[in-house]
């Protein structure tokens, strides 16, 4: 993929602006400035009702688009006078802004488009303006860029995400060769895998589930009519996160389900009351669970990995080259103290950088943990410039090449899934695990609360299993599903282990259960994945094979579902569409590639399949 744009570190076209006094608040020079508050408003805002499969997020900026087209009458704009308007917005924003009316408009804006109530979408452009105002007058869509999503693709091309490519060594990729079952009596580890804990501190019991703000069960949520029940005292089946007794009641009933030998622990701290969060509100958070998981869990080591909800505002990770109070610092700081004694020393060191680490938990195996906010679509620092931004990636390929010469395995722990990220991102991504795919042994994720996973093929025929990304469902409820963890089951600590999952369980609180009167918390087994699937082995095979047998299986198919959602599905049936897209996640390890799911259908075309892939865009 040809590289065009501009060199990892710089902005997109700018620097950045000169700070100046406001004197043309009324220019339709910073049009385009306000324009992008609403744009990413309608990201983070418009969430929705459950969680099954949805259209991917930047189909709502196409359901913005033409609503901002018809109120300002854009459509009656020529591609010549379009381009010679944001030619002068272009060089306008290097001199002026004002953060205090750009807010002001886009809040006005917000209300209007009735992106979210009034209340929520005031507080929203208050917590966001400010970053997006460095943001877009850095990165700001050139005039043939902006008039294209404006006007159409005869006025320009929209595509502020150029293709960039990593370098892989010259050192030829040794011959495939898949792990072999381990000796009987062999030794097995078990992973505590946490993930999209969602602490709320202001869960209240008795309030108003189905409230009209993005995230209800809360002091301001009001009371629910009487024909309805309020909030569980445990948790809800709602647009709803959890109170902290949930989540210690989680992990002071792990005696069950373990012991543990270690614990991956993929992100997602705080609630998502994202239009009204602080960084000393996501500090408290941070503080809070992890002195909670260190309380419950002594001297079990936790290896964690940065969500795209512990920044404010959510989604905001400036790469490393943002400096000052614009950038991540003041998390990475906090989570390297908060974390000091799991990490060694070299790994605090590119924690504090850019959020990602990389350390040996014992003989033979290698842990990477990667900051997955910086392949996000939702990531608005990308708009600076995307390219293999905190140079993550290659620095992924020079720790899997180094662990390729010693011999070792490794385990990938990240927060989104690989075909969630951006194109690009997810293209190298797919390349690096194909290269390493002898070294690479376990991937694990989080984010979309839901259970499932993403198979990797070669690149050559697209055809050959060669790794699987484990997908493990919420802690939260949020939107509609039990609270649950998952354990692994890992090829044990032995020389010559394969460090391979062999197994995975999940454990669920069923909320109606626990929810009763004078009932007690219960976790329990929910199912064991080799023994419920009819599974030979958890090897990246398997898997493939599963999607297949579900594609002509309802029944099987159906158990998926059911399990997919933790015990509580959506009460509308899922269908033979519904069946495509949610199979065609499980093969999109890679994404915007229609070629992943070609042969779900008899004729292997896919009309309606990709452009309806389950990417659940309530994380």
């Amino acid at each position: 993929m040809p590289r065009h744009g501009v060199s990892p570190g710089q902005g997109h076209r700018r620097s950045g602006p000169e700070q100046e006094s406001d004197r043309t608040r009324g220019s339709p020079r910073l049009r385009l400035l306000w324009m992008g508050l609403p744009l990413i408003l309608a990201l983070v805002l418009w969430a929705p009702a459950g969680a099954h499969p949805l259209p991917v997020q930047s189909q709502h900026v196409g359901r913005l688009v033409p609503q901002l087209r018809d109120a300002f009458g854009w459509w009656n704009l020529s591609c010549p006078v379009c381009k010679s308007l944001f030619t002068a917005i272009d060089f306008g924003l290097k001199k002026e802004s004002s953060v205090e009316w750009v807010g002001s408009i886009a809040t006005k804006l917000c209300k209007l488009l009735k992106i979210a109530p009034p209340a929520v979408c005031q507080s929203t452009v208050q917590l966001f303006e400010d970053d997006v105002v460095e943001v877009w007058t850095r990165s700001v869509l050139s005039p043939s860029e902006a008039c294209g999503l404006l006007l159409g693709s005869t006025c320009g091309h929209w595509d502020v995400f150029s293709s960039w490519n990593i370098s892989l060594p010259a050192v030829p990729k040794p011959a495939p060769q898949p792990p072999k079952p381990p000796a009987p009596g062999a030794p097995v580890s078990r992973i505590l895998f946490l993930t999209d804990l969602h602490w709320d501190h202001d869960y209240l019991e008795g309030t108003d589930p189905d409230c009209e703000n993005p995230l209800c069960c809360r002091q301001d949520s009001g009371l629910p009519p009487a024909s309805r029940p309020g909030a569980g005292y445990w948790g809800e089946y709602s647009k709803c996160d959890l109170p902290l007794r949930t989540l210690e009641s989680l992990l002071s009933g792990l005696g069950p389900a373990g012991p543990f030998d270690m614990v991956y622990w993929t992100g997602d701290i705080p609630a998502h009351n994202i239009w009204h969060q602080s960084r000393q509100d996501q500090l408290r958070a941070l503080t809070t669970v992890t002195a909670l998981v260190k309380k419950f869990l002594g001297p079990v080591p936790v290896y964690p990995a940065v969500g795209n909800h512990e920044s404010t505002p959510v989604n905001g990770f400036p790469p490393p080259f943002i400096e000052g109070n614009h950038s991540s610092s003041w998390l990475y700081e906090a989570m390297a103290k908060a974390w000091e004694s799991w990490l060694p020393p070299e790994a605090l060191h590119t924690l504090r950088i850019g959020g990602f680490y990389a350390l040996s938990p014992r003989p033979g195996l290698r842990l990477i943990s990667l900051n997955m906010n910086f392949c996000s679509r939702e990531n608005f620092w990308l708009l600076i410039n995307s390219t293999d931004p905190a140079g993550q990636l290659q620095w992924l390929v020079g720790e899997l090449q180094a662990a390729e010469d010693r011999g070792d395995k490794v385990h990938i722990i990240g927060h989104i899934p690989p075909g969630h990220c951006l194109k690009s991102w997810s293209w190298n991504y797919y390349r690096i695990v194909a290269r390493y795919e002898n070294t690479l042994a376990g991937q694990f994720f989080g984010h979309t609360h839901v259970d499932e996973f993403e198979v990797f093929y070669d690149e050559e025929t697209l055809s050959r299993p060669l790794s699987v990304a484990f997908l493990a469902p919420s802690a939260t409820t949020y939107i509609g599903l039990n609270p649950g963890y998952r354990v692994y089951q890992i090829d044990g600590n032995y020389p010559g282990s394969s460090h391979v999952v062999l197994d995975h369980e999940t454990y669920i609180l069923n909320l109606t259960q626990a929810n009763e009167p004078g009932a007690i918390p219960h976790w329990q087994r929910l199912y064991r994945a080799r023994e419920t699937y009819g599974l030979p082995n958890a090897l990246p095979a398997a898997w493939h094979d599963l999607v297949y047998r579900m594609r002509g299986d309802t029944q099987l198919f159906q158990t998926f579902w059911f399990l997919y959602h933790k015990g509580h599905p959506p009460s509308e049936p899922c269908g033979m569409p519904c069946r495509l897209t949610t199979l065609c996640a499980q093969l999109s390890a890679r994404s915007d590639s229609p070629a992943l799911c070609r042969h779900l259908v008899p004729d292997g075309s896919l009309p309606d399949v990709q452009s309806l892939q389950p990417r659940p865009s309530f994380c």
